[in-house]
């Protein structure tokens, strides 16, 4: 046993396993912590925005001067619906109140209600949904009191009443607001809604470890005396087909398991195959600096990615310096796209075309890199190898 023991220990691919479990650790610990930290604070809830349409001028613009003054997020008044409506569709808002018309008639008649409009659009983390749900309820409530406490001064202010008048006058003004929830690109159930999160997380580890084990064949092939260059162009038109073939099988399985595809199963395949290679070719360069110590470095990149993606929680909530880190990177354009063509949205051939800067960026990289190596002899590229 002790032998057993002191041979394990001997080998570097023991040490390099236990090093890579407790930089795991490390790294996943130190990047989510720092990420999230303060997400829910009032400071980052203000990053947020809520688009506010007033129809109805009478009420309107007092309503809408009220909530920019007490709601936690930031407030944009918008002249239009069909221009709200797009913009909540790019997702640079999170939500349209409407303060529809005739809103002030409704409210005149005791015998009716007035609603809000809530628009919400649901391609996008379940949290941010979930937020606006919750300041919609706010919001209602906060009128409703208003319009209550208006309706019954003026009901009282009437002909003297009798004693039991007011508590039946409060009691038919309980609810004058109600909220209408209008939601645009609808998920259909959990499993859609962690769709994109499923599809990031299988494609970058799924291409990190290919990536390793394509390092350790190009150290083989060239102990075989295969010139570094004919080796580097097989390795990536390897890339490239396992790219397609990857994103066919993701793809099909995805929706045959019952997930949705606004835009169509070939658009998805064809988008999934594009940050595939993107990520193929990211790991890919890691690995060409920095060898098999390049492994420590996408562990790094896939926790970031992880966080900064918009997968699971809304970019807006990040740090100024987390945004901004994400944007550099291939996962917010995966998601944000892969967003689009599951639920619906606009904007996927702006991240297609981010995403073939980075592919022509990584492969050109890589280039320079293999360029400028020294070609290995044979007997050092077989050490290596077998290391």
């Amino acid at each position: 046993m002790i032998y057993a023991l002191q041979a394990y220990l001997k080998k570097p691919s023991t040490i390099v396993g236990i090093v890579t479990a407790v930089m795991f650790q490390i790294i996943f610990a130190v990047v989510w912590m720092t990420a999230y930290d303060g997400v829910t604070g009032a400071d980052r809830l203000k990053q947020l925005e809520v688009g506010i349409v007033v129809s109805d001028q009478t009420a309107g613009q007092a309503i809408a001067g009220k909530l920019a003054g007490e709601l936690p997020v930031r407030t944009r008044l918008i002249a239009t619906q069909p221009e709200a409506e797009q913009l909540l569709n790019e997702r640079k808002l999170q939500m349209v109140i409407t303060i529809p018309e005739g809103y002030s008639d409704s409210l005149k008649d005791r015998n009716r209600t007035a609603s809000i409009r809530y628009s919400i659009n649901e391609s996008n983390p379940a949290l941010t949904g979930n937020l606006m749900r919750t300041i919609a309820a706010q919001v209602t409530a906060a009128v409703n009191k208003e319009a209550v406490g208006q309706g019954l001064q003026a009901a009282l202010a009437q002909a003297k009443l009798p004693d039991e008048q007011p508590a039946a006058a409060a009691k038919s003004l309980s609810e004058r607001v109600t909220s209408e929830f209008a939601n645009m690109n609808a998920v259909r159930g959990m499993n859609n809604q962690m769709a994109p999160m499923m599809l990031l997380l299988a494609s970058y580890v799924g291409t990190m470890i290919m990536s390793m084990n394509m390092t350790q064949s190009s150290m083989a092939l060239a102990a075989a005396g295969i010139g570094r260059w004919r080796s580097f162009t097989a390795r990536n038109l390897i890339n490239a087909a396992a790219a397609v073939f990857v994103s066919l099988v993701g793809s099909s399985l995805l929706i045959m398991l019952g997930g949705q595809a606004e835009h169509g199963f070939l658009m998805l395949w064809g988008f999934q195959s594009l940050f595939v290679l993107s990520f193929i070719l990211l790991s890919q360069l890691c690995l060409l600096l920095f060898g098999m110590s390049g492994m420590l470095m996408n562990i790094l990149l896939l926790s970031v990615q992880l966080v900064t993606s918009g997968a699971m929680m809304p970019r807006e909530l990040l740090s100024a310096f987390y945004l901004r880190l994400g944007e550099s990177l291939p996962a917010f354009y995966a998601v944000e796209g892969s967003m689009n063509i599951l639920f619906g949205g606009t904007g996927t051939g702006a991240s297609a075309v981010s995403l073939l800067a980075f592919i022509v960026l990584s492969a050109g990289i890589s280039v320079l890199v293999v360029g400028l190596r020294k070609e290995r002899s044979g007997h050092t590229a077989k050490a290596q190898a077998h290391r």
